[in-house]
Order: structure tokens, then sequence, then C-alpha cells
């Protein structure tokens, strides 16, 4: 039986939440490098806006910012990879 809480598992773990927002906005970079089309390039700029915000509520909690500082570098890399892709689109 799950078990019910006043606090939403999302809010409970922010620094997992950002951790794997992370994640995904590397999956979405890895389908616009494959796929260098506008629409991809727009899916992963979304995700990373999504990461960035997971980000700040994860410093705001303030739990496990040893990860949090470390998935907010791999999120700058991934950033500036994307920015790499969306000038080749537009070469």
């Amino acid at each position: 039986m799950a078990k019910h809480s006043d606090t939403s598992w999302k809010q409970d773990h922010l620094s997992t939440l950002f951790g794997n927002s992370v994640q995904k906005a590397d999956r979405m970079l890895k389908i616009a490098k494959s796929h260098p089309e506008e629409i991809a390039v727009e899916h992963a700029f979304d995700q990373i806006a999504h990461s960035e915000n997971a980000k700040k509520n994860a410093e705001e909690y303030g739990e496990h910012l040893d990860m949090v500082e470390l998935n907010a570098k791999q999120l700058e890399l991934i950033k500036k990879d994307l920015e790499q892709v969306q000038k080749m689109i537009k070469e």
C-alpha cells in the first residue's frame, strides 16, 4: 500500500529531482546531436530551463549540495554543447 504524506516526493527529494532533470537534459542533447533539427534543440532548451528551475529549488532546500553542484556543472556542459548544435543548425 502506498504511503501518503503531506509532502510530495518531489518536494521531499529536490536534489534527486534535479539530478533526474539533468539526465533528461543530457538525453535531449544527444537526440539534438543525432537529429540536428530546430525542434529537437528547442525541446532540449526547454528541458534545460526545467532543470535550472529544479536546481534553484534544490539549492533552496539545501540538502545534498555536493550532488547539486556536480549536476549543475553537468548542466553547464550540456548548455554549451547545445549552443554548439544550435550554431551548426543555423549555418
